[in-house]
């Protein structure tokens, strides 16, 4: 199989660093030329100085959350009260000293039940990998535990703090070569112990690729256990702390279940038998799945979560990827809807079990997320008060259905500013993700906002892949399905063009790590459907995609490039075998990082390389930029964020004759 750049593979070689630097250097004088790029920066750190409120962890009349707000280059975790509004939040956790350039982020946190402690874990240059530590939130000082290394683990206190669960990597010396971002386990810490004495709860005879998700019930009794295997298969036990006993709740079904335990009751969430989700209960002694009773059943939205609080609960669903907030008894009757701002998506949930009072974030196209509190009485109420400039009424939102190759309808989001005068053909961007079950939903983005207030048209395609109609949607473009994903994309651009709205010289797409492979796979499949392409931390060798960082991870979605059946279907569409020489593509800008502990740069940088080896002279420019000190996205400071988006958009609407 031809592999002209696999040299490009090893990015710590001199000569690989060496094309590297070239690269940079010719995208920055092309780039830093284009006369819309200063203006578009200053707006963009403008509007990064809108506040933004990360999902809620609710305990003992406390809300704690992850905010970004004014000149912060980084979010900070804040405790807010939860039954004062006029209570004046307070900052418990500043990344910002921990690296001179602010590239340090906090990755997660999780409160103890009785508020008092506060565990996280900060990273830096966006690896995503760190260490886990403890915080007194009145204190404000340090516990000495320190456990690591950790990546986004889950951490199920005991009520009164003393110990947890959590889940954790091994240490690198432990591993082979290639194997560091595997064999997650859940360890037992009892408080002030060194890791060394944390007790193994889960983890022999695991996959290497699988990731171990603790719980814990209220009373510290019942340790929900879950085992999830990309893309949506999760496994649940139930452990009896008071005998040791263990209950297999779920094993080896190609569905999703998430579970918790309040008072003598399981409670799930799940797939099974129900593509969009249900919600089942049965007694936790008996937790199996035949002694299930569904509280919620399976309707036409898809269920995306839920949370108990006090006598309620509190269901989060989507229909066509707009979100509904329900309240239901703890049985499921009494159904009554939680009216929403507008048309949007519910981000993030926290609730503390005892007391009728949830918490939630709240986004759109142009409301940025912010921290909401529901009660029975009040209702939903805003619960953060970061101003924002931003009216979400001075932009129109349609939602369209149109047809893909088999027939199929899929939705798709058109935002404009309400300003913009309806011409034909527009600039339009059009974006979507077709993977994982994850829903292109609204969501606030300076650079949409930005664009559409430069008379732009945003448009975000819910194709095959995602969640947005369920566990079936998202079979229907995995594995060697695939094709069917870009197929529904290639159909959205020629929908757009067909009925005048845009051409193909007035449109760009979008898309980044697995929307990096879509735009990728588009345009080596139909050049011929837009002038250019932005293509960020993207999955581009499809053949060696496994053999990188964490790519085995992802085996379930894509395929085992080891096997021969999955083999034919990935070469079939993988993007940088599908370079052909001659080729007049579209004008390309390759986004990476050094640091991405997701997706290997190997991919950007391969593709990047082929495309301007192989396109024919009319082609438009393809450009590589490679950051210094970040990762996949997560915990890139503000001032790299204003950089990235000036860079894409002044490139957007360079090629598309914006501004300028």
């Amino acid at each position: 199989m031809p592999d002209p750049y696999r040299w490009l593979e090893d990015g710590e070689s001199e000569e690989a660093a060496a094309w590297v630097a070239a690269q940079n250097a010719r995208t920055r004088a092309v780039l830093d030329a284009l006369p819309q790029r200063p203006a578009l920066h200053r707006r963009f750190l403008e509007l990064f100085e809108i506040g933004s409120v990360g999902a809620p962890a609710a305990a003992a009349g406390r809300v704690f959350t992850l905010e970004r707000w004014g000149e912060l280059d980084q979010a900070v975790i804040v405790l807010r009260s939860a039954v004062d509004a006029t209570a004046a939040p307070r900052t418990l956790v500043d990344p910002h000293d921990a690296a001179a350039d602010h590239a340090a982020a906090i990755d997660w946190f999780s409160p103890s039940p009785d508020g008092r402690l506060l565990a996280y874990g900060v990273s830096e240059a966006g690896s995503e990998h760190g260490t886990l530590r403890i915080l007194d939130v009145d204190s404000g000082e340090l516990l000495p535990d320190a456990l690591g290394p950790v990546r986004h683990p889950s951490v199920a206190w005991l009520p009164d703090g003393s110990a947890f669960a959590y889940s954790r990597l091994p240490d690198r010396s432990t591993v082979a070569a290639g194997e560091e971002g595997y064999w997650e386990r859940i360890y037992w810490h009892d408080l002030g112990d060194p890791q060394e004495r944390d007790q193994l709860v889960l983890g022999e005879g695991l996959d290497r690729t699988a990731l171990p998700i603790a719980g814990i019930s209220p009373d510290g009794r019942w340790l929900v256990l879950h085992v999830h295997l990309m893309p949506t298969r999760t496994d649940v036990m139930v452990i009896d702390r008071q005998t040791g006993q263990r209950r297999i709740v779920v094993e080896n079904e190609e569905a999703w279940t998430w579970a918790q335990v309040v008072g003598d009751r399981f409670y799930a969430s799940t797939s099974l038998d129900a593509p969009r989700g249900r919600i089942v209960s049965a007694p936790v002694t008996a937790p199996e799945r035949e002694n299930w009773t569904t509280i919620v059943p399976e309707s036409s939205a898809v269920i995306e979560g839920f949370v108990l609080a006090g006598d309620s609960l509190v269901v989060a669903t989507t229909e066509h990827a707009v979100s509904r907030l329900w309240r239901h008894n703890l049985d499921g009757g009494d159904s009554q809807e939680i009216p929403l701002p507008e048309p949007g998506a519910v981000a993030g949930f926290g609730a503390a079990h005892d007391v009728d009072r949830a918490f939630l974030t709240f986004t759109s196209f142009a409301r940025p997320s912010a921290l909401w509190r529901w009660t029975p009485a009040a209702g939903l109420e805003p619960w953060s008060a970061h101003p924002s400039p931003i009216d979400p009424s001075g932009y129109v939102v349609e939602q369209v259905f149109y047809r893909s190759t088999d027939g199929a309808s899929v939705p798709m989001f058109l935002v404009a500013a309400s300003t913009t005068e309806p011409s034909a053909p527009a600039p339009t961007a059009l974006s979507a993700y077709g993977g994982f079950a994850i829903s292109s939903a609204p969501a606030f983005s300076p650079g949409v906002v930005e664009w559409c207030d430069a008379g732009g048209v945003y448009a975000l395609a819910g194709i095959r892949g995602g969640g947005e109609y369920g566990e079936e949607w998202h079979q229907a473009g995995m594995l060697h399905r695939k094709q069917q994903v870009f197929d529904d994309f290639a159909a959205a651009a020629q929908w757009l063009v067909d009925g005048g709205r845009t051409s193909p010289e007035r449109l760009a797409i979008r898309g980044g790590s697995n929307g990096g492979l879509l735009v990728g796979a588009t345009i080596t499949q139909r050049p011929d459907l837009c002038r250019a392409a932005v293509c960020a931390v993207p999955l581009l060798d499809m053949l060696r995609y496994h053999r990188f960082l964490i790519g085995a991870l992802w085996v379930p979605e894509y395929g085992d490039p080891d096997d021969e059946r999955d083999f034919s279907a990935l070469h079939a569409y993988s993007p940088y075998h599908h370079v052909v020489d001659g080729f007049e593509y579209p004008a390309l800008l390759v986004l990476t990082a050094e640091s991405d502990s997701r997706v290997d740069p190997m991919h950007a940088r391969k593709f990047a390389a082929r495309i301007q080896a192989a396109a024919a002279p009319g082609s438009g420019p393809a450009l590589l930029r490679v950051e210094a000190r970040a990762g996949h996205g997560q915990g890139k400071p503000r001032w790299k964020q204003a950089d990235e988006l000036a860079d894409s958009w002044a490139f957007v609407c360079w090629q598309l004759g914006v501004g300028g």
